[in-house]
Protein backbone atom coordinates (compact mmCIF):
# COMPACT_ATOMS: atom_id res chain seq x y z
CA UNK A 1 0.00 0.00 0.00
CA UNK A 2 1.53 3.92 -0.87
CA UNK A 3 2.74 5.36 1.74
CA UNK A 4 -0.59 6.81 3.55
CA UNK A 5 1.52 9.66 5.03
CA UNK A 6 2.10 11.12 1.42
CA UNK A 7 -1.94 11.38 0.47
CA UNK A 8 -3.25 14.88 -0.09
CA UNK A 9 -5.74 15.66 2.88
CA UNK A 10 -8.39 14.91 -0.27
CA UNK A 11 -6.82 11.71 -0.73
CA UNK A 12 -7.24 11.06 2.73
CA UNK A 13 -10.59 11.96 3.18
CA UNK A 14 -11.58 9.28 0.34
CA UNK A 15 -9.53 6.22 1.31
CA UNK A 16 -10.75 6.79 4.89
CA UNK A 17 -14.37 6.92 3.71
CA UNK A 18 -13.92 3.89 1.02
CA UNK A 19 -12.41 2.03 4.37
CA UNK A 20 -8.54 1.96 2.57
CA UNK A 21 -7.57 2.36 6.01
CA UNK A 22 -9.21 3.60 9.37
CA UNK A 23 -8.61 6.66 10.84
CA UNK A 24 -6.54 5.05 13.88
CA UNK A 25 -4.53 3.14 11.37
CA UNK A 26 -3.90 6.48 9.17
CA UNK A 27 -2.77 8.52 13.05
CA UNK A 28 -0.45 5.38 14.07
CA UNK A 29 1.09 6.25 10.70
CA UNK A 30 1.31 9.66 11.32
CA UNK A 31 2.39 9.51 14.74
CA UNK A 32 5.91 6.93 13.46
CA UNK A 33 6.27 9.59 10.87
CA UNK A 34 6.55 12.09 13.56
CA UNK A 35 8.87 10.64 15.68
CA UNK A 36 11.10 9.78 12.70
CA UNK A 37 11.19 13.45 11.82
CA UNK A 38 12.43 14.78 15.51
CA UNK A 39 15.20 15.82 13.71
CA UNK A 40 13.02 18.54 12.41
CA UNK A 41 12.32 20.28 15.57
CA UNK A 42 8.54 20.64 13.59
CA UNK A 43 7.03 20.15 16.96
CA UNK A 44 6.88 21.35 20.05
CA UNK A 45 4.87 19.11 21.94
CA UNK A 46 3.48 15.74 20.76
CA UNK A 47 -0.34 14.28 21.92
CA UNK A 48 0.07 10.87 20.34
CA UNK A 49 -2.25 9.31 23.32
CA UNK A 50 -4.96 12.54 22.88
CA UNK A 51 -4.73 11.61 19.22
CA UNK A 52 -5.52 8.26 18.74
CA UNK A 53 -8.41 8.55 21.22
CA UNK A 54 -9.77 11.37 19.13
CA UNK A 55 -8.98 8.80 16.36
CA UNK A 56 -11.00 5.82 17.53
CA UNK A 57 -14.08 8.21 17.99
CA UNK A 58 -13.63 8.95 13.98
CA UNK A 59 -14.00 5.56 13.41
CA UNK A 60 -17.08 5.47 15.33
CA UNK A 61 -18.46 8.02 13.50
CA UNK A 62 -17.33 6.33 9.90
CA UNK A 63 -18.13 2.81 11.35
CA UNK A 64 -22.29 4.38 11.83
CA UNK A 65 -22.32 6.67 8.61
CA UNK A 66 -22.03 9.85 10.92
CA UNK A 67 -18.36 11.41 9.58
CA UNK A 68 -18.01 14.91 9.43
CA UNK A 69 -16.58 17.46 6.96
CA UNK A 70 -12.52 16.81 8.53
CA UNK A 71 -13.01 13.24 10.34
CA UNK A 72 -10.14 11.29 11.18
CA UNK A 73 -7.71 13.87 9.24
CA UNK A 74 -4.62 14.44 11.69
CA UNK A 75 -3.43 17.95 12.17
CA UNK A 76 -0.64 19.85 13.19
CA UNK A 77 -1.69 22.84 15.31
CA UNK A 78 0.78 25.85 15.70
CA UNK A 79 1.08 26.57 19.74
CA UNK A 80 -0.18 29.87 19.17
CA UNK A 81 -3.87 28.60 19.06
CA UNK A 82 -4.66 27.85 22.78
CA UNK A 83 -6.34 24.23 22.88
CA UNK A 84 -8.37 22.92 25.62
CA UNK A 85 -5.84 20.99 28.10
CA UNK A 86 -2.70 21.19 25.98
CA UNK A 87 0.04 22.85 26.72
CA UNK A 88 -0.07 26.57 24.40
CA UNK A 89 3.15 28.82 24.54
CA UNK A 90 3.61 30.61 21.58
CA UNK A 91 6.96 28.88 21.85
CA UNK A 92 8.09 31.71 24.72
CA UNK A 93 9.75 31.06 27.79
CA UNK A 94 7.33 33.17 29.46
CA UNK A 95 4.49 30.85 28.90
CA UNK A 96 6.34 28.07 30.77
CA UNK A 97 3.61 25.47 31.32
CA UNK A 98 0.67 26.73 30.44
CA UNK A 99 -2.37 25.03 29.96
CA UNK A 100 -5.52 27.02 28.49
CA UNK A 101 -8.73 25.64 29.69
CA UNK A 102 -10.69 26.90 26.95
CA UNK A 103 -10.56 26.13 22.99
CA UNK A 104 -9.51 29.00 20.23
CA UNK A 105 -12.66 29.36 17.85
CA UNK A 106 -10.65 27.61 15.00
CA UNK A 107 -9.30 24.72 16.50
CA UNK A 108 -13.01 24.40 18.09
CA UNK A 109 -14.42 24.23 14.25
CA UNK A 110 -11.31 21.54 12.92
CA UNK A 111 -12.30 19.60 15.86
CA UNK A 112 -16.20 19.85 15.77
CA UNK A 113 -15.87 18.53 11.58
CA UNK A 114 -13.50 15.71 13.11
CA UNK A 115 -10.04 16.96 12.70
CA UNK A 116 -7.52 14.97 14.82
CA UNK A 117 -4.75 16.85 16.87
CA UNK A 118 -1.24 15.16 16.77
CA UNK A 119 0.35 18.04 18.66
CA UNK A 120 1.31 21.80 19.10
CA UNK A 121 3.59 22.74 16.01
CA UNK A 122 7.06 25.03 16.60
CA UNK A 123 7.49 28.95 15.56
CA UNK A 124 9.17 32.02 16.26
CA UNK A 125 8.18 33.14 19.46
CA UNK A 126 4.40 35.28 19.51
CA UNK A 127 5.01 34.96 15.54
CA UNK A 128 7.43 37.59 15.72
CA UNK A 129 9.97 36.36 13.06
CA UNK A 130 10.63 35.41 9.68
CA UNK A 131 12.71 32.04 9.96
CA UNK A 132 11.47 30.23 12.74
CA UNK A 133 15.11 30.84 14.84
CA UNK A 134 12.97 32.94 17.34
CA UNK A 135 11.57 30.02 19.28
CA UNK A 136 12.08 29.33 22.96
CA UNK A 137 12.51 25.56 21.79
CA UNK A 138 15.22 26.02 18.72
CA UNK A 139 14.87 26.24 15.39
CA UNK A 140 12.66 24.18 12.73
CA UNK A 141 15.21 22.69 10.06
CA UNK A 142 13.52 22.53 6.58
CA UNK A 143 12.82 19.18 5.37
CA UNK A 144 14.60 20.16 1.89
CA UNK A 145 18.20 19.31 1.76
CA UNK A 146 18.41 18.78 6.07
CA UNK A 147 21.84 17.84 5.26
CA UNK A 148 21.92 21.76 4.58
CA UNK A 149 20.28 22.94 7.51
CA UNK A 150 17.90 25.66 6.06
CA UNK A 151 15.51 27.67 7.93
CA UNK A 152 11.72 26.82 6.95
CA UNK A 153 10.56 30.54 6.92
CA UNK A 154 8.65 31.99 9.33
CA UNK A 155 6.23 32.59 11.70
CA UNK A 156 4.60 29.83 10.54
CA UNK A 157 7.92 27.26 10.06
CA UNK A 158 7.09 24.52 12.18
CA UNK A 159 3.48 24.45 9.93
CA UNK A 160 4.96 24.47 6.62
CA UNK A 161 8.05 22.18 7.45
CA UNK A 162 5.43 19.50 9.04
CA UNK A 163 2.99 19.51 5.91
CA UNK A 164 6.29 19.14 3.51
CA UNK A 165 7.91 16.27 5.64
CA UNK A 166 4.79 14.66 6.13
CA UNK A 167 4.41 14.70 9.59
CA UNK A 168 0.32 15.90 9.43
CA UNK A 169 -1.54 15.90 7.03
CA UNK A 170 -2.38 19.73 7.00
CA UNK A 171 -1.65 22.42 9.85
CA UNK A 172 -2.83 25.50 10.87
CA UNK A 173 -1.01 28.74 10.17
CA UNK A 174 -1.17 32.57 11.17
CA UNK A 175 -0.21 35.22 9.14
CA UNK A 176 0.77 38.81 9.99
CA UNK A 177 3.08 40.12 8.07
CA UNK A 178 3.58 36.84 5.39
CA UNK A 179 3.71 34.32 8.42
CA UNK A 180 1.59 31.63 6.16
CA UNK A 181 3.23 32.14 2.79
CA UNK A 182 6.77 33.05 3.02
CA UNK A 183 7.17 29.55 4.92
CA UNK A 184 4.62 28.30 2.33
CA UNK A 185 6.81 28.84 -0.39
CA UNK A 186 10.35 27.83 1.61
CA UNK A 187 9.14 24.65 2.05
CA UNK A 188 7.22 23.77 -1.48
CA UNK A 189 3.83 23.88 -0.02
CA UNK A 190 0.54 25.83 -0.17
CA UNK A 191 -1.27 28.24 2.20
CA UNK A 192 -3.37 30.82 1.97
CA UNK A 193 -3.47 34.24 4.27
CA UNK A 194 -7.86 34.91 4.04
CA UNK A 195 -9.34 38.41 4.70
CA UNK A 196 -9.26 40.07 7.55
CA UNK A 197 -12.30 38.97 9.74
CA UNK A 198 -12.52 35.61 7.84
CA UNK A 199 -11.48 33.54 10.51
CA UNK A 200 -12.01 34.74 14.24
CA UNK A 201 -9.00 35.43 16.48
CA UNK A 202 -10.26 34.42 19.48
CA UNK A 203 -8.00 31.42 21.52
CA UNK A 204 -5.03 33.04 19.04
CA UNK A 205 -2.26 34.75 20.89
CA UNK A 206 -2.27 38.09 19.78
CA UNK A 207 0.82 39.57 18.36
CA UNK A 208 -0.72 42.51 16.33
CA UNK A 209 -4.65 42.42 16.73
CA UNK A 210 -5.16 44.87 13.09
CA UNK A 211 -3.26 42.39 11.59
CA UNK A 212 -3.14 38.37 12.52
CA UNK A 213 -5.41 36.18 10.59
CA UNK A 214 -5.74 32.26 10.71
CA UNK A 215 -4.97 30.35 8.03
CA UNK A 216 -4.30 26.50 6.49
CA UNK A 217 -1.25 25.38 5.51
CA UNK A 218 -1.65 22.06 3.31
CA UNK A 219 0.18 19.92 0.55
CA UNK A 220 -2.02 21.75 -2.23
CA UNK A 221 -4.66 23.98 -3.44
CA UNK A 222 -8.11 22.01 -3.08
CA UNK A 223 -6.22 20.66 0.80
CA UNK A 224 -6.28 24.67 1.47
CA UNK A 225 -10.06 25.25 0.26
CA UNK A 226 -11.41 22.45 2.32
CA UNK A 227 -9.28 23.28 5.23
CA UNK A 228 -10.40 26.15 5.10
CA UNK A 229 -13.94 26.20 4.48
CA UNK A 230 -14.16 24.61 8.34
CA UNK A 231 -11.79 27.31 9.79
CA UNK A 232 -13.96 30.12 8.90
CA UNK A 233 -16.77 31.69 10.03
CA UNK A 234 -18.48 34.56 11.79
CA UNK A 235 -17.64 34.34 15.79
CA UNK A 236 -19.45 36.88 18.27
CA UNK A 237 -16.66 36.42 20.65
CA UNK A 238 -14.18 38.51 18.43
CA UNK A 239 -14.91 41.85 17.62
CA UNK A 240 -13.14 41.99 14.25
CA UNK A 241 -14.67 38.84 12.91
CA UNK A 242 -17.12 39.71 9.93
CA UNK A 243 -20.07 38.30 9.92
CA UNK A 244 -20.63 36.97 5.96
CA UNK A 245 -21.16 33.30 4.66
CA UNK A 246 -18.40 31.36 4.34
CA UNK A 247 -18.50 30.03 0.88
CA UNK A 248 -17.90 26.39 -0.45
CA UNK A 249 -14.43 26.93 -1.71
CA UNK A 250 -13.56 23.79 -3.35
CA UNK A 251 -16.57 24.57 -5.85
CA UNK A 252 -14.03 27.26 -7.23
CA UNK A 253 -11.88 24.71 -8.11
CA UNK A 254 -11.62 23.73 -11.83
CA UNK A 255 -13.09 26.91 -12.93
CA UNK A 256 -12.31 28.82 -16.02
CA UNK A 257 -9.86 31.71 -15.81
CA UNK A 258 -10.85 32.37 -19.54
CA UNK A 259 -11.68 36.66 -19.14
CA UNK A 260 -10.10 36.98 -15.66
CA UNK A 261 -7.92 40.17 -15.47
CA UNK A 262 -4.51 39.63 -13.76
CA UNK A 263 -2.64 42.48 -12.78
CA UNK A 264 1.24 42.62 -12.58
CA UNK A 265 2.34 45.42 -9.98
CA UNK A 266 5.62 47.09 -11.80
CA UNK A 267 6.88 47.89 -7.82
CA UNK A 268 7.38 44.34 -7.40
CA UNK A 269 10.16 44.01 -9.85
CA UNK A 270 12.78 46.07 -7.67
CA UNK A 271 16.25 46.73 -8.83
CA UNK A 272 18.14 43.78 -7.10
CA UNK A 273 15.33 40.67 -8.11
CA UNK A 274 17.10 37.77 -9.06
CA UNK A 275 16.52 36.67 -12.59
CA UNK A 276 15.61 33.05 -11.19
CA UNK A 277 12.68 34.65 -9.06
CA UNK A 278 11.51 36.97 -12.00
CA UNK A 279 11.44 34.03 -14.58
CA UNK A 280 9.17 32.27 -12.42
CA UNK A 281 6.93 35.01 -11.86
CA UNK A 282 7.30 34.88 -15.84
CA UNK A 283 6.28 31.64 -16.20
CA UNK A 284 2.76 32.19 -14.09
CA UNK A 285 2.04 34.93 -15.96
CA UNK A 286 2.54 32.61 -19.47
CA UNK A 287 0.51 29.89 -17.77
CA UNK A 288 -2.48 32.16 -17.11
CA UNK A 289 -2.28 33.92 -20.15
CA UNK A 290 -2.69 30.25 -22.15
CA UNK A 291 -5.87 29.53 -20.02
CA UNK A 292 -7.75 32.47 -21.38
CA UNK A 293 -6.50 35.32 -18.65
CA UNK A 294 -6.02 38.90 -19.42
CA UNK A 295 -2.76 40.05 -17.82
CA UNK A 296 -3.09 44.00 -16.56
CA UNK A 297 -0.04 45.87 -15.99
CA UNK A 298 -1.04 47.79 -12.75
CA UNK A 299 1.27 50.28 -9.95
CA UNK A 300 1.03 50.15 -6.41
CA UNK A 301 2.50 53.43 -5.90
CA UNK A 302 3.32 53.00 -2.38
CA UNK A 303 4.32 49.72 -2.18
CA UNK A 304 7.78 51.30 -1.17
CA UNK A 305 6.59 52.22 1.87
CA UNK A 306 4.82 48.82 3.25
CA UNK A 307 7.72 47.70 5.46
CA UNK A 308 8.69 50.36 7.52
CA UNK A 309 4.84 51.23 7.62
CA UNK A 310 4.78 47.52 9.08
CA UNK A 311 7.47 47.95 11.13
CA UNK A 312 5.58 50.91 13.11
CA UNK A 313 1.98 49.28 13.20
CA UNK A 314 2.70 45.84 14.41
CA UNK A 315 5.82 46.42 17.37
CA UNK A 316 2.97 49.23 18.08
CA UNK A 317 0.26 46.55 18.53
CA UNK A 318 2.77 44.09 20.16
CA UNK A 319 4.07 46.30 22.96
CA UNK A 320 0.39 46.57 24.01
CA UNK A 321 -1.02 43.07 23.36
CA UNK A 322 2.54 41.43 25.16
CA UNK A 323 1.81 44.10 28.59
CA UNK A 324 -0.03 41.18 29.98
CA UNK A 325 2.69 38.77 30.03
CA UNK A 326 3.83 40.07 33.82
CA UNK A 327 4.56 36.83 35.61
CA UNK A 328 1.39 37.45 38.23
CA UNK A 329 -1.02 35.50 36.51
CA UNK A 330 0.40 32.59 34.32
CA UNK A 331 3.11 31.43 33.11
CA UNK A 332 6.68 32.27 34.04
CA UNK A 333 7.80 34.06 37.17
CA UNK A 334 10.93 34.81 38.68
CA UNK A 335 10.36 36.61 42.24
CA UNK A 336 12.11 39.86 42.37
CA UNK A 337 12.94 42.07 46.58
CA UNK A 338 9.21 43.87 45.32
CA UNK A 339 6.54 43.78 43.25
CA UNK A 340 8.38 45.98 40.10
CA UNK A 341 11.52 43.77 40.43
CA UNK A 342 9.27 41.07 39.73
CA UNK A 343 7.77 42.07 36.47
CA UNK A 344 11.21 43.64 35.25
CA UNK A 345 12.82 39.78 36.46
CA UNK A 346 9.93 37.94 34.55
CA UNK A 347 9.94 39.81 31.30
CA UNK A 348 13.70 40.08 30.87
CA UNK A 349 14.42 36.29 31.72
CA UNK A 350 10.93 35.25 29.84
CA UNK A 351 11.08 37.01 26.46
CA UNK A 352 13.76 36.61 23.49
CA UNK A 353 15.74 39.49 21.85
CA UNK A 354 13.35 39.64 18.71
CA UNK A 355 9.84 40.14 21.12
CA UNK A 356 12.11 42.34 23.36
CA UNK A 357 13.22 44.19 20.21
CA UNK A 358 9.86 44.84 19.19
CA UNK A 359 8.41 45.78 22.24
CA UNK A 360 10.99 48.84 22.50
CA UNK A 361 10.01 49.66 18.89
CA UNK A 362 6.38 49.85 19.58
CA UNK A 363 6.54 51.37 23.17
CA UNK A 364 8.88 54.16 21.36
CA UNK A 365 6.53 54.73 18.54
CA UNK A 366 3.66 55.27 21.03
CA UNK A 367 5.32 57.09 23.67
CA UNK A 368 4.32 60.88 24.00
CA UNK A 369 6.18 62.85 21.62
CA UNK A 370 6.19 60.44 18.94
CA UNK A 371 3.03 58.79 18.18
CA UNK A 372 1.85 61.72 16.34
CA UNK A 373 5.53 61.92 14.37
CA UNK A 374 5.18 57.70 13.68
CA UNK A 375 2.03 56.03 14.61
CA UNK A 376 -0.50 58.25 13.12
CA UNK A 377 1.90 58.91 10.45
CA UNK A 378 2.38 55.18 9.16
CA UNK A 379 -2.04 54.90 10.28
CA UNK A 380 -1.89 57.23 7.24
CA UNK A 381 0.55 55.32 4.70
CA UNK A 382 -1.79 52.46 5.69
CA UNK A 383 -4.53 54.28 4.19
CA UNK A 384 -3.24 55.02 0.97
CA UNK A 385 -1.57 51.54 0.56
CA UNK A 386 -5.07 50.35 0.97
CA UNK A 387 -6.30 52.51 -1.77
CA UNK A 388 -3.41 51.23 -4.14
CA UNK A 389 -5.47 47.90 -4.03
CA UNK A 390 -8.77 49.51 -4.67
CA UNK A 391 -7.77 51.21 -7.60
CA UNK A 392 -5.81 48.03 -8.95
CA UNK A 393 -9.08 46.09 -7.99
CA UNK A 394 -10.83 48.60 -10.61
CA UNK A 395 -8.71 47.31 -13.28
CA UNK A 396 -8.37 43.23 -12.40
CA UNK A 397 -9.52 40.75 -10.96
CA UNK A 398 -6.30 38.73 -8.94
CA UNK A 399 -2.79 40.29 -8.83
CA UNK A 400 0.33 38.14 -9.15
CA UNK A 401 3.49 38.55 -7.32
CA UNK A 402 6.43 36.63 -6.19
CA UNK A 403 5.87 35.47 -2.08
CA UNK A 404 9.66 36.15 -1.34
CA UNK A 405 12.63 37.78 -2.94
CA UNK A 406 15.20 34.55 -1.85
CA UNK A 407 14.81 30.75 -1.32
CA UNK A 408 15.22 29.60 2.28
CA UNK A 409 18.27 30.27 3.82
CA UNK A 410 20.75 28.73 6.21
CA UNK A 411 20.03 28.67 9.91
CA UNK A 412 22.08 31.07 11.39
CA UNK A 413 22.96 32.92 8.70
CA UNK A 414 25.04 35.78 9.73
CA UNK A 415 23.26 38.30 7.18
CA UNK A 416 20.82 37.80 9.01
CA UNK A 417 21.37 37.18 12.58
CA UNK A 418 23.67 40.29 12.89
CA UNK A 419 21.38 42.78 11.18
CA UNK A 420 17.38 41.92 11.56
CA UNK A 421 16.27 44.39 8.98
CA UNK A 422 17.74 42.23 6.43
CA UNK A 423 15.46 39.74 7.73
CA UNK A 424 12.55 41.90 7.57
CA UNK A 425 13.02 42.34 4.31
CA UNK A 426 11.78 38.59 3.74
CA UNK A 427 8.29 40.00 3.99
CA UNK A 428 8.85 43.16 1.19
CA UNK A 429 6.19 41.29 -1.05
CA UNK A 430 3.71 40.14 2.02
CA UNK A 431 3.44 42.72 4.00
CA UNK A 432 1.65 45.19 2.01
CA UNK A 433 -1.25 42.70 1.53
CA UNK A 434 -1.76 42.07 5.30
CA UNK A 435 -1.75 46.16 6.17
CA UNK A 436 -4.65 46.11 3.36
CA UNK A 437 -6.82 43.22 5.22
CA UNK A 438 -6.60 41.74 1.68
CA UNK A 439 -6.68 37.53 1.05
CA UNK A 440 -3.70 35.97 -0.49
CA UNK A 441 -2.61 32.46 -0.86
CA UNK A 442 1.43 31.62 -1.83
CA UNK A 443 1.96 27.80 -4.13
CA UNK A 444 5.21 26.67 -5.44
CA UNK A 445 6.21 26.84 -8.77
CA UNK A 446 9.22 25.39 -9.35
CA UNK A 447 12.42 24.72 -7.72
CA UNK A 448 15.73 27.19 -7.58
CA UNK A 449 19.17 26.03 -9.22
CA UNK A 450 20.14 25.09 -5.65
CA UNK A 451 16.91 22.51 -5.65
CA UNK A 452 15.24 24.99 -3.48
CA UNK A 453 11.21 25.55 -3.80
CA UNK A 454 10.11 29.02 -5.16
CA UNK A 455 6.50 30.42 -4.28
CA UNK A 456 4.55 32.68 -6.53
CA UNK A 457 1.21 34.74 -4.53
CA UNK A 458 -2.25 35.39 -5.80
CA UNK A 459 -3.68 38.71 -3.75
CA UNK A 460 -7.21 38.37 -4.13
CA UNK A 461 -10.18 41.31 -3.57
CA UNK A 462 -11.45 41.60 0.28
CA UNK A 463 -13.67 38.15 0.79
CA UNK A 464 -12.98 37.00 -2.83
CA UNK A 465 -11.26 33.81 -2.10
CA UNK A 466 -12.89 31.92 -4.49
CA UNK A 467 -11.17 34.18 -7.27
CA UNK A 468 -7.66 33.07 -5.75
CA UNK A 469 -9.09 29.64 -5.56
CA UNK A 470 -9.61 29.54 -9.06
CA UNK A 471 -6.62 31.05 -10.56
CA UNK A 472 -4.09 29.23 -8.17
CA UNK A 473 -5.69 25.98 -9.25
CA UNK A 474 -4.75 26.53 -12.85
CA UNK A 475 -1.71 27.73 -11.74
CA UNK A 476 -1.08 24.21 -9.77
CA UNK A 477 -2.29 21.99 -12.58
CA UNK A 478 0.31 23.72 -15.65
CA UNK A 479 3.46 23.90 -13.11
CA UNK A 480 3.30 20.25 -11.77
CA UNK A 481 5.64 21.06 -8.85
CA UNK A 482 6.39 18.05 -7.22
CA UNK A 483 6.27 17.84 -3.41
CA UNK A 484 8.71 16.41 -1.46
CA UNK A 485 8.15 12.79 -1.04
Amino acid sequence: MTDITKLTLAETLNGLKNKQFSATELTKAYIESMEANRDLNAYVLETPDYALKQAENSDKHYADGTNRDLEGIPLGIKDLFCTKDIRSTACSHILDGFVPQYESTVTSHLFNDGAVCLGKLNMDEFAMGGSNETSFYGPVVNPWQRERRLVPGGSSGGSAAAVAANICVAATGTDTGGSIRQPAAFCGVTGIKPTYGRCSRYGIMAFASSLDQAGPIAKDVRDCAILLKSMAGYDAKDSTSVNKEVPDFVAALGQSVRGLKVGVPAEYRPEGLSNEIASYWDKGIEILRQAGAEIINISLPHTKYALPTYYIIAPAEASSNLARYDGLRYGLRINGDHLDNMYINSRTEGFGKEVKRRIMIGTYVLSAGYYDAYYLKAQKVRRLIQNDFINAFKQCDVILTPTSPTAAFPIGDKSMQENPINMWLNDVFTVSVSLAGLPAMSLPIGLSKDGLPLGLQLIGKVFDEETIFKAANVLEQEAKFERLK
